[in-house]
């Protein structure tokens, strides 16, 4: 076994295909192929699974890609300490649920390594990616949402995915509407005020259940339903049509200027957080981004910010 197939191994299962990691790798298909296929004979395992649509992880190859992650670590951590002359090379790979503040704290980290050698990757998935990224190792952190509706479910998954949750913050629900939508100049709504308008919510792919879903109160039933897959997307319909969202009501700049944030008066929390993999140990950038998004969600006065 060697660094270079662990190196190899974590690229593939980064990337998702054995072709799309060659090419961000600079190297050849089949000195990959070769490589992962010397390591599943020598450890005597399948290391994954092989389709037209890409690689997967088998059990026996997430189990391995965690003891890869920590061996590259510390390889990692050796070539900083004793060479000389040479630059950091900086990771931080993020997956999230469709949130402007994730993306804002994303930014103000990279804005900080000006300069510096780094790979910064950020993911906006569904529920069930960012908890199957983190499980896989593919992202160091996952950024989504929970309530006492889904609570008990995510959990398991969490349980399951052998990853930790910790808050950020406790939110009332609030309803994204364009500033030209009827329901603009309101102060407080309520549910039945919405029925007459489409409901916008992102899809979640094959997991697409009440519990995954991103927005609170997903399981009341609604006459016109749009569902998207990206925050573009979801802008333009807001600002466009006369439809709307239910968020945390943390607004971001480029939302602004066209958007209104109305609570919802109903009784349920909606409560921000992470999740990371217990057996990851957190690089110093992973903390950065952590403080970033303790930093924003501090400075806005609609949230209740769990201490750091």
């Amino acid at each position: 076994m060697t660094l270079q197939q662990l190196r190899y191994l974590i690229a593939i299962a980064e990337y998702g295909s054995i072709n799309a990691a060659a090419q961000n790798l600079y190297a050849s298909q089949s000195n990959l192929s070769t490589a992962i296929k010397e390591l599943e004979q020598e450890l005597g395992i399948t290391v994954f699974t092989r389709s037209n649509r890409g690689v997967t992880l088998t059990n026996d190859g997430t189990e391995l890609l965690g003891y890869a992650h920590q061996v590259i670590e510390q390889a990692d951590m050796l070539e900083r300490r004793y060479a000389t002359g040479t630059d950091k090379h900086l990771r931080l790979a993020v997956s999230t649920q469709h949130y402007a503040f994730s993306v804002q704290a994303f930014v103000n980290v990279v804005e900080q390594c000006e300069g510096d050698d780094y790979e910064f990757i950020l993911r906006e998935s569904s529920t069930g990616e960012i908890i199957d990224d983190v499980r896989t190792f593919r992202s160091e952190v996952g950024v989504l949402y929970t309530d006492g509706f889904n609570r008990r479910v995510l959990q398991k998954a969490f349980d399951d995915a052998d990853v930790a949750y910790a808050p950020l913050f406790d939110a009332r629900v609030h309803v994204f509407v364009g500033e030209h939508h009827p329901l603009a100049g309101s102060r407080l709504l309520a549910p039945e005020d919405l029925e007459p308008y489409p409901r916008y919510s992102f899809e979640q792919g094959t997991a697409n259940s009440f519990y995954y879903s991103e927005e609170p109160l997903s399981y009341l039933p609604h006459e016109r339903n749009i569902r998207i897959s990206d925050r573009g997307t979801l802008t333009n319909l807001l600002t466009s049509h006369n439809g709307y969202t239910l968020s945390t009501g943390v607004l971001s700049s480029e939302m602004q200027s066209g958007i209104a944030s109305i609570p919802l008066d109903v009784d349920e929390r909606m409560q921000v957080g992470y999740i990371m993999h217990n057996e990851r140990r957190p690089s110093p950038l992973l903390l950065r981004y952590i403080d970033e998004l303790h930093a924003i969600i501090k400075a806005n006065p609609s949230v209740e910010a769990r201490p750091a």
